[in-house]
């Protein structure tokens, strides 16, 4: 075997691979730890999403193995130190699915907003409950973006469009960087951030910083008629402090794609009409995916071939010296 898919892994991409190289593909393998250390004993490409964990018992047992390659943006479930350490390359698709996840961002904002869920339930169910359903624009309302990497400047360049006002709060950028210049931004603190906008929206990464961040007393800084959106990594906002703010009306709603732990056990959240949950299905449109697995497969079967991957996060070429 020369390539093993651990998760729902489709697409012309997928199969050119397999008219190249020998694949194994098994959608289900990343529950069946046991077998899935097995077939890695023998793999020398693995391609993976979000659910398998690729750690350092897996690497350590993956002998053959020469590059890993994440389908999508964030790599947090890869440890990338020891993937480094046995000179195993580390690919994955930095651009491929920002867009789809920006525009996943305004429809949380938007069927927030405009209540669509509760509108939908509403007139599904034979009423036709208008002044009940009112909403608000989005027009002129003050926009914070926690994380102004490829995801939030490309929703910060969105917002333009809807009229709003857009800050940020991003530690590692500066005034002057292109993309808050470009997109019009005001780069504030993240108190500053949270106090001033009437929607907040989340696209940190997953990391010792970040986690835990948006907990109750930084709830506490919102406005109470503001909303929060979560597209990043779940487990920037401490969910059992999110349901509080609701239940407190410090805040007035919010929209999650990610949760602290997926798949979610069930919470309050699922039963509060102001709350709009989604899968993780923010970069999973159509056009995304294939754009991300054929960025995936390209790299894969470069490395297999003996040449160096494009989009790769420690080195391009298998490091055999290490």
């Amino acid at each position: 075997m020369d390539i093993l898919i651990t998760e729902n892994i489709d697409g012309e991409a997928i199969g050119r691979l397999e008219t190249q190289f020998k694949v194994l593909r098994d959608g289900n393998l990343w529950k069946e730890r046991e077998k899935l250390v097995g077939h890695l004993e023998k793999a020398k490409a693995v391609i993976v999403r979000n659910q398998t964990k690729v750690d350092s018992q897996l690497i350590e047992a993956a002998k053959s193995l020469v590059i890993i390659g994440r389908a999508g943006v964030g790599y947090d479930n890869i440890d990338v130190k020891a993937a480094s350490k046995r000179g195993i390359v580390v690919s994955y698709a930095p651009n491929e699915n920002t867009i789809s996840t920006a525009e996943h961002a305004f429809a949380l904002m938007l069927g927030l907003y405009r209540k669509l869920p509760r509108s939908h339930v509403s007139t599904a169910g034979g009423e036709w409950d208008r002044y009940n359903l009112v909403g608000r624009e989005i027009y002129g309302k003050t926009l914070g973006i926690l994380g102004f990497g490829k995801v939030g400047a490309r929703v910060a360049m969105r917002a333009k469009a809807f009229g709003m006002k857009v800050i940020a709060y991003d530690k590692f950028l500066a005034p002057l960087d292109f993309t808050v210049t470009e997109s019009g931004a005001v780069l504030m603190s993240l108190e500053d951030v949270l106090a001033n906008s009437d929607i907040i929206s989340c696209h940190l990464p997953r990391n010792e910083g970040t986690i835990g961040l948006i907990d109750y007393s930084r709830l506490k800084l919102m406005k109470t008629d503001a909303v929060i959106i979560n597209t990043g990594r779940g487990e920037t906002i401490v969910e059992k402090d999110l349901i509080r703010a609701l239940k407190e009306n410090i805040i007035a709603g919010a929209g999650l794609d990610v949760r602290e732990k997926e798949p979610p056990a069930e919470t309050e959240l699922n039963r509060m009409s102001n709350v709009i949950l989604t899968p993780h299905v923010a970069g999973l449109t159509i056009e995304a995916q294939e754009k991300v697995i054929s960025s995936v497969a390209a790299d894969i079967a470069r490395v297999l071939r003996g040449e160096a991957a494009v989009n790769y996060v420690n080195f391009p070429v298998p490091n055999t010296g290490v």
